[in-house]
């Protein structure tokens, strides 16, 4: 029973852990995507289907699901809603353009998960064990 609760605490905070993750791995492949789409319209013209092929998120951004909420949904909807509306040469001035947003929102994705992944995680591991020892 008690080691039940602790594990049940602990999945807890693995599963709030798992929404930074998440975050972290759309942002940093939303971030390589367009580095991807500025090559592409650079040298090889290829579609951004085909781009986004070699992406896990991607390919369901592009086909309009919401991957993540509130403003982190918006500026991902915002970015894909520009994407195919201009010549080349437009584009490649968005995308670089966004580069630096990008990048910016990718980093601190990354900080928040570096941060907040291992607390939630231990946080409810010792939650558990509290559990567990009053419940002794």
């Amino acid at each position: 029973m008690l080691i039940a609760v602790v594990g049940l605490t602990t999945s807890i905070g693995v599963f709030l852990s798992a929404k930074k993750k998440k975050r972290m791995q759309i942002f940093s492949e939303l971030y390589e995507f367009n580095e991807q789409l500025l090559i592409n319209f650079k040298f090889s013209r290829q579609t951004m289907e085909k781009v986004a092929q070699n992406f896990k998120f991607i390919p369901s951004v592009l086909n309009g699901k919401i991957l993540l909420d509130g403003k982190d949904g918006e500026v991902i909807g915002d970015y894909i809603y520009n994407l195919g509306k201009s010549d080349a040469l437009s584009q490649i001035d968005y995308l670089n353009e966004r580069k630096t947003s990008l990048l910016k929102l990718k980093d601190e994705s990354f900080t928040d998960y570096k941060k907040y992944s291992a607390l939630y995680v231990k946080i409810f591991f010792l939650l558990g064990v509290l559990m567990a020892v009053l419940l002794a």
